[in-house]
């Protein structure tokens, strides 16, 4: 007869406990999201974000300088132009906002990885992730031109010094198209992370203040998909390896965890959780509010993502958890 097992045995120490741990945060794990706007010395804080900031490119710089000190290996840069149009000409002008962030970026700090954000809400004046029909007030999305403008834009923001590409629209095709104009333009080496399965979910709320992309009118349930939904999440990133992306995205991350878990089982591909807008708001909220230990929930949060599977996680408490894992 073997001896009763007691699993408190290995509980029984702090040492004995992080030596037997299964799934263990790092700093090279996460992901740092930024908000480039036009101008100088900008700093300006979301409302609904406390400690998120829309930034000016010399802001973006010192924040880019601080993320790569606290040995988080990259950013992920997202947009906010003066003027928009139905054409979003400010997602893959040479000068847009988010390429004269990367190239400064890039020659600031040449060692840390710089992902864009490849999506046409943030420039366009009706806030849609595309073309629309004229006159089309549903928010019904034109796919196959809204491919090429992508192409457009990946091929700017690599030529601007992208290490990464992060196309977000969930576009049918858009990782084939993005690739084909990438290797065209001589960037065969450079990999696309996609926001495989991004759900239409109210988590999002905090992030449109952020990027100012609320659409004018309808929403995006016409791309993104139905929260309800989990084998459709295969599919879509069966199709998206297909079409040949490097990387695996899920997005939200809070209440997709069995999503995350899925995606991984299902493919060798490195997977990434976004820890969104909303997910951030409620944790920032309930602590200054001191309603929770702040410290404890983001490390329990993160390490959850982990342990459902996810290899990267892009979060607005980046710089934070790398404080506390760095001691």
């Amino acid at each position: 007869m073997f001896p009763l097992h007691r699993p408190r045995r290995l509980r029984s120490h702090p040492q004995l406990r992080r030596m037997v741990r299964e799934h263990t945060l790092t700093t090279s794990d996460l992901i740092y999201p930024l908000f480039a706007v036009q101008g100088e010395g900008i700093a300006q804080e979301v409302r609904s974000m406390p400690g998120v900031y829309q930034l000016s490119v010399d802001k973006i710089v010192e924040e880019a300088k601080e993320v790569y000190d606290l040995g988080i290996p990259a950013i992920i840069l997202f947009g906010i132009p003066a003027d928009k149009d139905v054409e979003a000409t400010g997602a893959w002008h040479d000068h847009g906002i988010v390429q004269v962030a990367s190239r400064a970026v890039k020659e600031a700090v040449p060692d840390l990885l710089v992902i864009v954000d490849t999506c046409l809400c943030e420039y366009t004046s009706h806030g849609h992730c595309g073309y629309l029909e004229v006159g089309d007030l549903s928010g019904r999305v034109l796919n196959d031109p809204t491919l090429e403008l992508l192409k457009k834009t990946a091929v700017s923001q690599v030529k601007a010094g992208a290490d990464i590409i992060a196309p977000s629209g969930m576009m049918d095709g858009f990782v084939q198209a993005i690739r084909a104009g990438l290797d065209e333009a001589d960037f065969q080496d450079v990999p696309i992370m996609s926001y495989a399965a991004k759900y239409a979910s109210a988590y999002y709320g905090p992030f449109r203040d952020a990027a100012e992309s609320t659409p004018q009118f309808g929403d995006r349930r016409t791309y993104q998909m139905d929260p309800g939904n989990g084998k459709e999440a295969l599919k879509e990133i069966e199709l998206d390896i297909a079409e040949g992306a490097d990387m695996l995205m899920v997005k939200p991350a809070l209440a997709y965890m069995d999503i995350i878990w899925r995606v991984k089982q299902a493919t060798n591909l490195p997977v990434a959780a976004y820890n969104v807008s909303g997910e951030y708001a409620m944790v920032k909220a309930a602590a200054l509010n001191g309603w929770i230990d702040e410290e404890r929930v983001v490390m329990e949060t993160l390490t959850g993502f982990k342990r459902s599977g996810a290899d990267l996680i892009l979060t607005y408490h980046a710089k934070d958890a790398a404080r506390w894992l760095n001691g």
